[in-house]
């Protein structure tokens, strides 16, 4: 009888599941970018800028269902820059942080 390499199993396992979602993934992604200029206010051309730029580096192999489902759930889990009057994109992007380990 041939025996299954349980171990190997268990790793890739254990891999998949510490990885966060892909939604949480593009949240990190646009938290990197709008930290690159953290000190300039936040704007929605700047948050939308983020997350398409960050969308399109987590998603684009991932079939449509998935890009869109992964989309939603992060936009989903952000309060809109309208809530946040007044913060710079580093204050924002602590939000975007939060959201993402949220969404695990």
């Amino acid at each position: 009888m041939e025996r299954t390499d349980t171990q190997s199993t268990d790793e890739a396992l254990r891999r998949l599941l510490d990885e966060p979602t892909f939604g949480a993934q593009v949240l990190i992604v646009a938290a990197r970018m709008l930290e690159m200029d953290s000190t300039e206010p936040m704007t929605n051309l700047a948050g939308g800028m983020a997350m398409t730029i960050a969308a399109d580096a987590v998603l684009k192999t991932l079939p449509k269902a998935v890009r869109d489902d992964s989309l939603e759930r992060a936009a989903r889990a952000v309060p809109g820059v309208d809530q946040l009057q007044d913060i710079t994109r580093g204050e924002y992007a602590l939000h975007l942080r939060a959201a993402a380990k949220r969404l695990g």
